[in-house]
């Protein structure tokens, strides 16, 4: 397993009330696909932490079981959605949709003064 534990993003959360958090998980279909996949998902990593709006997120990599879990806080779905049509991230998606098996996504807003955990991402993601 490879984590990449909470970094903070440029968002101050003492600045907002709410955050909202997003959590994703996603199965490759070939372990072919897992190598180039964790080194566009650090881009991607990359990027959030320095995305408008981005108040911090985290990374999961499990290699051999295919998988890779985001987790991260946002000001809101506006600032998430600017992160997802900008770069890396948008050519990301477009190179991996055929070799992803499965991707899962769920949304939800918590108190800004908390952090969110992959204990209720898991739980919000079925797993």
């Amino acid at each position: 397993m490879v984590a990449l534990p909470w970094s903070a993003g440029p968002q101050d959360a003492d600045e907002l009330d709410t955050s909202v958090v997003m959590a994703s998980r996603f199965e490759l279909t070939s372990a072919r696909h897992v190598l180039p996949f964790l080194i566009a998902s650090l881009r991607v990593h990359h990027q959030v932490r320095r995305a408008e709006g981005a108040v911090g997120v985290a990374l999961i990599a499990r290699p051999l079981r295919r998988e890779f879990y985001t987790l991260s806080a946002w000001r809101d779905r506006d600032a998430i959605d600017a992160m997802v049509s900008a770069e890396p991230h948008r050519s990301v998606m477009k190179a991996f949709r055929k070799q992803t098996a499965d991707a899962e996504f769920t949304f939800w807003t918590i108190p800004a003064s908390e952090r969110p955990n992959w204990t209720d991402a898991r739980t919000r993601l079925g797993r």
